[in-house]
């Protein structure tokens, strides 16, 4: 390995902090990628420079080019609380913010199969996630009623058992003089979580029906990966809002064509797909 190696092995771990990036668009880096995968000494050298900068290295491949995540301490990490400022001034607002990155990860990718499908894409509507935030919390609240817990906990209280509380005191849409949906709102809050989530190119959105429409990217799948051990992740799963096993989904809006208990739109345009 020379100079030029470092600077090679610098310049593809530059490309993957680029998240919207793909190798099928550029030919150097798709050359790097390849040069990755085939050369096992620059391998090691392009992680290694990934490694001094604080960024642990997910996967390269030609479908999510140099996928990486950054670790707590390095200079690239985006915390979530950081973003939550940036995104809300009010500490009910941040937690909001942060349940609807969870619930977006958990309905993009409903079964642990869709998880470690490479091929797999998921959709995800803004009204879609709202509903199934809104089922959470009616099963969280049965939960709570059934042991006799159902008691307004501290406000610093953890866990999804809290947030059921919070979230469903806030108004799904809101309206603005000029008709735009509030940005206090939950649908607004979803809203502004899935901009960022495009932003760092994890998902691309695809339509505006149902408050928006997005389909997810293999770079926001590695990130999921990572992140499905988590406690939060596993809780919310535990639910089973979203069992998929014959494609019929458990979760649907109003049938009548009102508003259902929870102020939503029977065109809330849910995400489930049939699978064969």
């Amino acid at each position: 390995m020379h100079a030029v190696d470092v600077a090679d092995a610098a310049r593809l771990v530059g490309f993957g902090l680029q998240p919207k990036l793909v190798p099928a668009r550029d030919t150097e880096y798709a050359e790097l990628v390849r040069r990755h995968r085939e050369d096992p000494a620059f391998a090691r050298l392009a992680d290694a420079v990934a490694a001094g900068l604080g960024l642990i290295v997910l996967e390269v491949s030609p479908r999510a080019g140099m996928a990486v995540a950054a670790a707590e301490d390095s200079v690239f990490a985006v915390r979530m609380g950081d973003y939550a400022r940036r995104a809300a001034s009010d500490a009910g607002d941040r937690f909001l913010h942060g349940l609807a990155h969870l619930a977006a990860a958990a309905l993009a990718y409903p079964r642990p199969e869709d998880l470690a499908d490479d091929g797999y894409i998921g959709r995800i509507t803004v009204h879609g996630v709202d509903a199934f935030v809104r089922q959470a919390c009616r099963r969280l609240e049965e939960r709570a009623d059934e042991s006799g817990e159902n008691t307004d906990p501290a406000s610093d209280a953890p866990g999804l058992e809290a947030a059921w509380r919070v979230y469903t005191r806030r108004s799904a849409t809101g309206a603005t003089k000029d008709a735009r949906r509030l940005a206090s709102s939950t649908t607004g809050i979803i809203g502004k979580a899935l901009a960022f989530l495009v932003d760092s190119g994890f998902f691309q959105r695809t339509g505006d029906e149902n408050g928006g429409t997005y389909r997810t990217t293999a770079r926001y799948q590695l990130q999921v990966r990572d992140m499905a051990g988590t406690a939060a992740m596993a809780e919310l799963l535990d639910l089973g809002i979203v069992p998929v096993g014959d494609g019929t989904g458990t979760l649907v809006p109003a049938a009548d064509g009102d508003a259902g208990p929870d102020g939503l739109a029977a065109d809330a345009g849910l995400p489930f797909h049939t699978y064969s």
